[in-house]
């Protein structure tokens, strides 16, 4: 945890062979709250959308039996499959992977789900493919409030949807309190033209979790790096972003976004990682004077 917060960890910082009972002992051992499970735009991945409803169960009983909940779902998918194309049956695989993502969230207990805001990612972003884009946030917010389930957009690597202002946009035209916005800290502060203080200022009282993560900043001659730079290494200023944060009463959870790399110890990673949070948590946020035992 992070002082009262509760601390998640991205699936995809573990070892991808690790089988589920695997790969939530290890969470659970290193003392994360509950894990972030991956739909990303890959087969395998995509595949646990279609799994049985006794397949679901197993994995449900797995984390009930370790105490390790999914508490939210990264849904990626859409980067392969999205919204915005121009291609009518990729929209219509969109709308497929939106609806199974839903259910698969229901019979799993998951309570969330990050949203890629992308109106295409590998065609030429146009008019049409925004307006097709607000048309499927449209239809998924409905779905969403049917089910009850919480959708909410993660502020990205592109110019498409970098900021919070940008999100609050779509939030504010869906008048939906299932559609609200995950950011991403070290995505919304790569973008030079964000006012990070103004950013989490405005969208404070929609943000439903934050992703934990280092990035090299976008320049002129840099289009900027978003994944797998060392904590620390970056240009996010953790301090800063954790006072903001508690002085503006958030209080939902932190999730450490992270990339296994092949041959390292995966769990030596993260708990570096983690290790490193938590000492810039404290820089603003010290443990009550009876936390520690009398000398």
């Amino acid at each position: 945890m992070l002082g009262e917060h509760l601390l998640g960890l991205y699936e995809k910082a573990l070892n991808p062979r690790d089988d589920w009972r695997t790969r939530l002992t290890k969470v659970k051992a290193m003392g994360f709250d509950f894990m972030e499970i991956s739909i990303d735009e890959t087969d395998d991945r995509l595949s646990r959308l279609d799994w049985t409803a006794e397949q679901k169960e197993q994995l449900r009983r797995i984390c009930y039996e370790i105490g390790v909940p999914l508490q939210s779902m990264c849904l990626s998918a859409h980067r392969r499959f999205p919204f915005g194309s121009a291609d009518e049956k990729v929209r219509a695989q969109a709308y497929e992977v939106m609806e199974k993502a839903m259910d698969f969230c229901l019979a799993l207990g998951i309570r969330v789900i990050q949203l890629a805001g992308y109106d295409v990612y590998y065609e030429p972003s146009t008019p049409e493919s925004v307006r097709f884009f607000r048309e499927g946030m449209a239809w998924a917010a409905k779905q969403a409030a049917k089910k009850q389930i919480m959708l909410a957009m993660e502020i990205m690597d592109t110019p498409f949807m970098n900021s919070i202002s940008k999100h609050m946009a779509y939030e504010g035209m869906l008048h939906s309190p299932w559609y609200k916005v995950y950011p991403d800290m070290g995505n919304i502060s790569a973008w030079p033209e964000n006012d990070v203080d103004f950013e989490f200022e405005k969208g404070i009282d929609s943000i439903v979790a934050i992703h934990l993560k280092d990035t090299l900043a976008v320049t002129k001659d840099f289009p900027g790096k978003f994944k797998c730079v060392p904590f620390g290494t970056g240009c996010v200023d953790f301090p800063r972003r954790f006072a903001q944060l508690e002085r503006l009463g958030y209080t939902g959870p932190y999730m450490i976004e992270m990339w296994y790399g092949e041959d390292t110890d995966d769990v030596a990673e993260v708990l570096q990682a983690k290790h490193w949070l938590e000492k810039q948590y404290q820089e603003i946020c010290p443990p009550p004077e009876d936390f520690w035992p009398p000398v």
